[in-house]
């Protein structure tokens, strides 16, 4: 028995320590570490394309006409001949003050000169029959005189009722106040009844012109230096910068609908604010541009420029400014700084910074580590769509 009892024991220890041999492998082989692939990411070489290089800018809008309308005669407010808000054209009577009044001084002053060329035209007669009185010393100089005098008088009295009845011929008209231009008029300020320009002029309206119209904007120094080196290189003149377009959008518009043409340009730098003034103007025929928007300007400086674009979510930011994640031969992933342009629909135009035969991370950012190695798969940049313009 006991023989037995060894063996039995013998038996269970070498099933106990083959099990532990088996436990202490196979623990082995779980905690042996396996390098997992490189991570995948699609990559792309930078798309070629000639672009427009733009100046762009924030501006608004202003009327190139705006006109307060104001009584210049004083008289009682008789009728308002329009209504608010609506389109005048130039000449149309607004407001009527009391004509009547000025009216019979006007005709009071026709009057006084016809009465003053009567009186011209005797005191010429009896001048000239002096003359001759004179001549055949029939009169004495003494009445020669006399009739020189009142000749002379008369002619005076007559330019003074002549300046008289212009006088009142334009107080007469300034009973009737007329539209300067053609435009937009606003809510009348006085009403009917009223008494107007009593003491001094009274508004009673302001008239706005509304097509064509103004875009100011203002020019960085730096632009306004490369501008001008440039137009020099090109042998421009500055009358030839003031024809170059001007593209405007509203902040809710896509794109640049609106379009027109440079044509003023300051003189002379704001040292203030190291900018300069510039004006457009285009035309506003169906008056979606009302004065005081502000607006997107942009200004075609360069044109057939060829750049190299990367999409706008390829970007990433740093303190040290905007790069791009590049893979290298060795498909290494590189971090690469880039001075970056204006946006061509989802992409973005690259200044400096790239080739064209670089390898940029497009898809996969997150997956790309710089200094690490990643799985690249080439892909195409897809040439970005028109935007609306």
């Amino acid at each position: 028995m006991r023989g037995h009892t060894r063996i039995a024991k013998a038996r269970e220890q070498r099933v106990l320590l083959l099990l532990a041999a088996v436990s202490l492998l196979t623990a082995c082989e779980q905690n042996t570490f396996v390098q997992p692939p490189p991570p995948v990411v699609d990559v792309a070489p930078p798309l070629q394309k000639t672009i427009t290089r733009y100046l762009d800018a924030t501006g608004n809008t202003a009327p190139i006409k705006s006109v307060d309308l104001v009584a210049r005669v004083q008289g009682v407010l008789q009728a308002i001949n329009y209504k608010d808000g609506s389109f005048v054209k130039e000449g149309t009577t607004l407001f009527t003050i009391e004509p009547e009044t000025y009216k019979l001084k006007l005709d009071q002053a026709q009057a006084a000169e016809v009465g003053a060329q009567a009186s011209l035209k005797q005191s010429e007669a009896e001048f000239k029959r002096q003359q001759e009185l004179v001549a055949k010393q029939f009169a004495t100089q003494s009445y020669f005189e006399q009739a020189t005098s009142a000749r002379d008088n008369a002619q005076a009295s007559l330019q003074q009722a002549q300046a008289n009845t212009k006088i009142a011929a334009v107080n007469y008209g300034y009973t009737n106040v007329v539209a300067p231009f053609d435009g937009i008029v606003t809510a009348h300020l006085v009403s009917v009844g009223e008494l107007v320009g009593v003491a001094s002029p009274t508004q009673l309206a302001t008239i706005v012109q509304l097509d064509p119209i103004y875009v100011n904007f203002n020019v960085g120094e730096q632009d306004v230096l490369r501008i001008r080196a440039e137009a020099m290189m090109k042998g421009l003149t500055s009358a030839d910068l003031l024809n170059i377009p001007v593209e405007v959008g509203l902040q809710t518009e896509t794109g640049f609908p609106h379009r027109g043409k440079l044509d003023y340009a300051a003189p002379t730098v704001n040292q203030s604010t190291g900018t300069l003034a510039v004006r457009g103007v285009l035309p506003n025929a169906n008056r979606a541009l009302l004065p005081g928007y502000f607006v997107r300007v942009r200004v075609p400086v360069e044109e057939s420029v060829k750049a190299l674009l990367v999409p706008d979510v390829a970007l990433g930011s740093d303190q040290g400014g905007q790069y791009v994640l590049v893979v290298n031969s060795d498909n290494v992933v590189e971090q690469r700084k880039v001075e970056i342009g204006p946006v061509e629909g989802s992409l973005r135009v690259i200044e400096k910074g790239l080739g064209p035969e670089d390898r940029v991370v497009i898809a996969g950012v997150l997956r790309a580590i710089p200094g690490q190695k990643v799985n690249p798969k080439i892909q195409t940049i897809e040439q970005p769509r028109a935007s609306a313009n």
